[in-house]
């Protein structure tokens, strides 16, 4: 595929056919995803390939609390887990929320899941002195993530990026054996789409880029 095909038809795919990932597949999508960026190009990620039924199944179920506290703020019009505006759903009410099958499923069902870490000793939070949730160290190990999405497309496979595991961390180290110092960043399932929508909804480009200023005209191509 033509590298703008595979960026605009890369989806989150959370539905799998039952066709196996081998590993030679799973090796170029690798081989190819590692010449992503990192900061100081110090490469701290690691990615832990998950194929046992029961440790997916179990990953799957330390990302549920997660994904009902996230269902339950958006039941009552919240944008869940924002780092500026707290929820006001009480915590009763998040732990008897029904979560929907999809939050959970592509993890316990996925051939592949890949657990994503980055040491912690080698990233470069610059923002880690602000007054606000850290972004900047994402920087060293998103771009892999994203890169290994888009190399599944190509390869005819498909995913989703998900973070609800991050939220149990301490759980998730403990499971796979995860130093201590990296830092779960994703959790990836990844497999045959069941299907492969070739036209996905985004904003344009003058919704979201201006000119100048953040405030300065809408970019206009």
């Amino acid at each position: 595929m033509e590298l703008y095909d595979v960026m605009r038809t890369t989806f989150a795919a959370r539905e799998f056919t039952d066709d196996p990932l081998p590993d030679e597949v799973l090796w170029r999508i690798f081989d190819n995803a590692r010449f992503a960026p990192s900061g100081g190009n110090r490469q701290g990620a690691h990615v832990t390939v998950v194929r046992d039924p029961d440790t997916r199944r179990r990953i799957a179920e330390l990302g549920t609390p997660a994904a009902r506290r996230y269902f339950a703020q958006l039941q009552a019009g919240e944008n869940p887990w924002n780092s500026v505006h707290p929820s006001a759903v009480p915590q009763g009410v998040i732990d008897h929320t029904e979560i929907p099958d999809t939050f959970v499923a592509p993890i316990a069902k996925a051939p592949v899941v890949l657990v994503v870490s980055v040491d912690l000793t080698v990233v470069a939070s610059v923002d880690q002195d602000l007054d606000r949730v850290g972004l900047a160290g994402g920087a060293s190990v998103y771009p892999l993530v994203w890169n290994m999405l888009l190399a599944a497309r190509c390869e005819g496979y498909g995913g989703t990026f998900t973070t609800m595991a991050v939220a149990a961390e301490d759980q998730v180290r403990r499971l796979l054996g995860i130093p201590e110092l990296h830092a779960v960043a994703a959790v990836v399932p990844l497999g045959k789409p069941v299907r492969q929508p070739t036209k996905l909804r985004r904003r344009r480009v003058a919704e979201f880029v201006t000119q100048g200023r953040f405030d300065g005209p809408a970019f206009g191509g």
